[in-house]
């Protein structure tokens, strides 16, 4: 047993009777209970010490083999180092002698690279001369014959760049003389703007001061919109015609005649006034005072209108009158401050169009006169029809009259050649049988007629034509 775990062994003992023996004199009989608890707690640390001191011997039985492994392996370290000591020794001589041939083999290498520079640097020369030499022959050569052909081939470009170059300065000297004219024009247009501006605001001033001339303008506006829509003026449509009413003349602007003697009375209307001044006022609260007016301004007109009651005077008129605004934003300002405006009139027989909705209306009854005009030469075609038919009916009597008589002319016909064969041909041919001379020409037999004249299926005659053809 190793004296080391039998010396631990004995104090632990020993510090164990003396914690017994303290306690015991510390503690006296009255803490009995505390002593067996720590008598317990002291045979608990004994039996651990037991088990400690069983692994220490165990361990200590080991001991002599670990022992005998390390002295070995000490032997086995010492023989390693003393063969790394050798091997090193050897690597270092040869090392040396790597370096020394590594040293040889430098030198040489940089002779035989001076050496072949040196050859190679000749042959180079060599044949640069020799490739230079040929070169310039060869180009030499190559460059005449690409020169003649160079100039063969850009002939053609001269020529052509040459008639570039003067169609470049021809239409150079058609452009200037063309920037000028354009400056011209420009002028031109220039003045005709400010004369179209000046003719405008002579136009506005007018519009604005007379009330005779805002009517001739709207007069004008109407014709053309009638015009463009086809119709014609004195023929489909009249300018201010006069009607009475048995107790005043009245005097519509315009009047457009229908198919079937019937007619639309038109009157154009302008209220200009508040709309001009609205529209060059500047106040908010002051233009829509003002379009307000120019709205109510439309209402009186149209009232006005509906009283007047146009519609009456012409027979064949329908029930109410047109009011031509001329200008679409006149009509709109107005609608838009016065929404029962369009409605209001009709209801009192006034329909209010504007431009673009009296171009509609007026290609309309353009379109109705051209379905007037279809319908006239409809009916002119049915007459025509029923004329030629007629007259078809009459050739048709005499085609089957002419065939009737061509089959009776057939049927006389071969009558009378059965007659001549059977009473006649007999008897003249007595005179070939006697020799008499009938100077060489013999007389020739007679054909019959048996092809019957085709009836036309489609040429029919009526009973009271064939009987007056009959």
């Amino acid at each position: 047993m190793e004296p080391g775990l039998v010396i631990v062994a004995i104090f632990v003992a020993l510090g164990i009777g003396l914690a017994l023996g303290w306690l015991i004199w510390r503690g006296g009989a009255a803490e009995v209970p505390g002593l067996r608890q720590a008598v317990e707690a002291m045979r608990g640390e004994r039996d651990t010490a037991r088990l400690d001191l069983s692994a220490a011997r165990a361990a200590a039985d080991r001991l002599p083999a670990i022992e005998a492994a390390l002295e070995n392996a000490r032997h086995r370290i010492a023989e390693l180092a003393e063969a790394n000591a050798g091997f090193v020794r050897g690597e270092e001589e040869r090392a040396a002698s790597h370096a020394a041939q590594l040293a040889q083999l430098k030198e040489m290498e940089a002779k035989v690279e001076d050496r072949f520079r040196h050859l190679a640097g000749q042959a180079l020369t060599e044949a640069q001369s020799l490739l230079l030499k040929r070169a310039d022959e060869r180009f030499a050569e190559q460059g005449a014959k690409n020169e003649g052909q160079l100039r063969a081939l850009l002939s053609p470009v001269e020529a052509t760049l040459k008639r570039y170059e003067e169609g470049l300065q021809k239409v150079e000297a058609a452009r200037v003389g063309s920037y000028g004219e354009l400056k011209t024009a420009v002028a031109q247009l220039v003045a005709g703007n400010e004369v179209v501006r000046q003719e405008t605001q002579r136009l506005t001033n007018v519009l604005r001061s007379s009330p005779k001339a805002r009517g001739r303008w709207g007069e004008e506006q109407l014709r053309n919109i009638l015009e463009s829509a086809g119709l014609a003026e004195n023929v489909d449509f009249s300018l201010q015609s006069t009607v009475s009413d048995g107790e005043k003349q009245l005097r519509p602007d315009c009047v457009i005649n229908l198919p079937g003697d019937r007619c639309i009375v038109v009157d154009v209307k302008c209220p200009l006034v508040h709309f001009e001044q609205a529209y060059d006022e500047e106040d908010e609260g002051r233009r829509a005072a003002l379009l307000l007016q120019h709205a109510n301004a439309l209402k009186a007109y149209a009232n006005d209108l509906g009283r007047k009651a146009y519609w009456r005077q012409f027979d064949l008129s329908p029930d109410f009158v047109v009011m031509f605004v001329p200008g679409e934003h006149f009509l709109s300002a107005a609608a838009e401050r016065a929404p029962e405006l369009i409605d209001g009139a009709f209801r009192q027989g006034v329909i209010i169009a504007s431009t673009i909705n009296m171009l509609a209306l007026a290609k309309v009854m353009a379109g109705m006169w051209r379905q007037e005009a279809l319908a006239a030469q409809a009916q002119e075609v049915a007459e025509v029809g029923k004329e030629l038919y007629r007259r078809l009916v009459t050739m048709g009597n005499h085609v089957h009259k002419l065939g009737r008589n061509l089959n009776l002319a057939a049927s006389a016909y071969n009558d009378f050649v059965g007659s001549l064969d059977s009473q006649v041909m007999t008897q003249a041919r007595r005179f070939e049988a006697l020799k008499v001379d009938t100077g060489g020409k013999a007389i020739e037999a007679l054909p019959m007629v048996d092809t019957a004249v085709r009836v036309s299926t489609k040429l029919l005659p009526t009973e009271a034509s064939a009987d007056a053809a009959e």
